[in-house]
């Protein structure tokens, strides 16, 4: 270790040398920049020492990977000896047709599914209902009832494969649709793995998915846990994700406090309904955005993991040392990817993935180079897909566990995030906690502002963006766009209207209400839910139950 008073002239030293060599470099090419930023517009020095990290023996108290507080990574061999799940996020249009990428992506290696749901679904109602007009498949696959489901999974073996599903307000619902197949299946719910999103407090955040008012959706989330923990142990019943609030414009150290704020929330709930943390927190798991900021990133998630063992292990008592791993999957930046010159979005993939495993993730997506366009044809989530494959056995990343553990400027940029996101820990207690603060629109205005101030940058060419307005190219787009089934609109409504017809309606309406009066009182609602959903009760059915007893929300304006 150097010592601190020789630092300190080494670094005087390189100041007054970097102020002279600004000066001609400013001199010899006023067209470059002399200040740097990163990607969340946080100022870069030129140059990183010892002095730059919190404490200066960091070296010693770094530890190593698979050691609390878990900075270097929740596994002692990570990459080593597995490497992460690589889960592409698909759906589009029938289940048929989602059907068919999930067994293609299997085919070409793909690790686990992850299900895109679209919007109607996503908001809770049935394809035909007056408000899914013209939103059939085209964000994600169109689930109304448990036989879509059925038909989703079909030839894929639920006891073997993990799935994702990202889905939030309708959750506990989807949930036990995939349950219900499963079973189908011979499966039973022990057997299953995967993750539904489920984070609700991100909806009222950033994406704006909500249906039901704060405490009643927070009831359904904690509902899922507490089933999940007694039921269906080896399935991550939340997964908090901090991917759609750094989608809507926030930075990064706004991404890691807003989503590790969610997650604690989500533990306080537990907590209050009579769980021990023990029994549910080590199902928790997180979802991070990697942008384009390569060290900003791979620093986010070393701060995230910190914060989290700290917290759950000294803040809420956790005894069971899985209670303090930060498990995440991670998806490329879609906010990043260009309409203009869309082939080289593969290079920033490329990049974004790299950073994420660098990083420590757990689980990734990559995006497709035509995502700006369409949904992702085959050829170009193949691409999507391969670049994973390629770092994987490739690149040489994998053979050691975090290579970057102990750079002065990585470490430097995790101590700042992290000091970033307890600022913001503080002031949203000041606001009597995170419902109270989405309530004052105090997430929103922040979020708002930096996607304003991002924004401007590139308005005033202060930030280049290739493509955009830098090295742009006049040239039309030629890269084949998807296409899907012309007919299937009116084939998922056909069987939509053949569930009404042969169910056994009578059945159906007993769910119905047996769910209503769950929902009215304090029972767990999933026994309810999943009870109604093997009765093939559609999923606005259910919803429209639930609005009854939970009434619907809306955001205030803020001025």
């Amino acid at each position: 270790m150097y010592e601190r008073k020789k630092l300190a002239e080494i670094q005087d030293s390189l100041k007054q040398w970097e102020e002279t060599t600004l000066q001609k470099t400013s001199a010899a090419l006023p067209e470059r920049r002399t200040t740097f930023v990163t990607t969340s517009s946080e100022p870069i020095q030129r140059l990183y020492t010892p002095l730059d990290v919190s404490e200066l023996d960091y070296l010693r108290d770094l530890g190593h990977p698979g050691e609390y507080p878990f900075t270097r990574g929740i596994h002692a061999t990570l990459h080593r000896s597995r490497l992460w799940t690589m889960r592409m996020f698909a759906g589009f249009g029938t289940a048929e047709e989602t059907n068919a990428r999930f067994k293609y992506l299997l085919d070409q290696g793909q690790t686990g599914l992850s299900i895109a749901f679209d919007l109607p679904t996503l908001m809770g109602y049935d394809t035909d209902a007056p408000e899914a007009l013209g939103e059939f498949g085209k964000c994600g696959v169109a689930v109304s009832s448990l036989k879509d489901m059925e038909i989703l999974l079909e030839g894929i073996p639920l006891d073997k494969v993990s799935t994702s599903m990202t889905i939030n307000s309708p959750a506990s619902i989807l949930w036990a649709m995939y349950i219900a197949a499963a079973e189908k299946q011979g499966v039973r719910p022990k057997q299953l793995r995967g993750t539904i999103q489920n984070d609700i407090l991100k909806e009222f955040i950033a994406q704006k998915e909500y249906i039901f008012p704060p405490e009643p959706s927070m009831r359904l989330v904690v509902d899922t846990m507490e089933y999940g923990a007694k039921h269906v142990p080896q399935w991550n019943t939340i997964s908090i994700s901090g991917y759609h609030i750094r989608e809507a414009g926030a930075t990064a150290a706004q991404e890691l406090a807003f989503t590790l704020a969610d997650g604690m929330e989500y533990v306080r709930w537990g907590i209050a309904r009579g769980m021990d943390v023990d029994e549910f927190a080590p199902r928790l798991s997180f979802f991070f955005n990697a942008h384009n900021d390569f060290f900003e990133e791979i620093a986010k998630y070393r701060a995230a993991r910190r914060i989290w063992a700290r917290e759950m292990r000294e803040t809420f008592g956790a005894r069971n040392p899985r209670s303090w791993l930060l498990r995440f999957h991670t998806q490329t930046a879609g906010v990043s990817l260009t309409a203009q010159q869309p082939e080289i979005n593969v290079v920033r993939v490329a990049i974004q993935a790299l950073a994420a495993v660098l990083g420590g993730t757990q689980s990734l997506h990559t995006n497709s180079l035509d995502e700006a366009l369409a949904l992702p044809s085959e050829q170009a989530v193949t691409i999507a897909l391969r670049t994973q494959q390629i770092i994987a056995e490739e690149s040489g990343v994998t053979n050691t566990v975090d290579p970057l553990g102990g750079s002065f400027f990585v470490e430097a940029q995790t101590d700042r995030i992290e000091r970033q996101a307890y600022d913001y820990f503080r002031r949203i207690e000041a606001l009597g906690g995170v419902i109270p603060a989405i309530e004052k629109g105090f997430f929103q205005s922040e979020i708002a502002d930096a996607a304003y101030r991002y924004q401007r940058e590139i308005d005033s060419g202060e930030r280049k963006i290739v493509g955009v307005n830098a090295y742009v190219e006049d040239k039309p787009v030629t890269i084949p766009i998807l296409e899907m089934d012309p007919h299937g609109y009116d084939r998922h409504i056909a069987r939509l209207n053949e569930v009404r017809r042969t169910r056994d309606n009578a059945r159906v309406g007993q769910a119905l209400d047996r769910l209503r009066i769950a929902c009215q009182g304090t029972e767990n609602t999933m026994p309810y839910i999943l009870d109604a959903v093997r009765a093939y009760a559609t999923l606005g059915e259910m919803i429209g139950v639930m609005k009854e007893a939970f009434g619907v929300y809306e955001e205030p304006t803020w001025i």
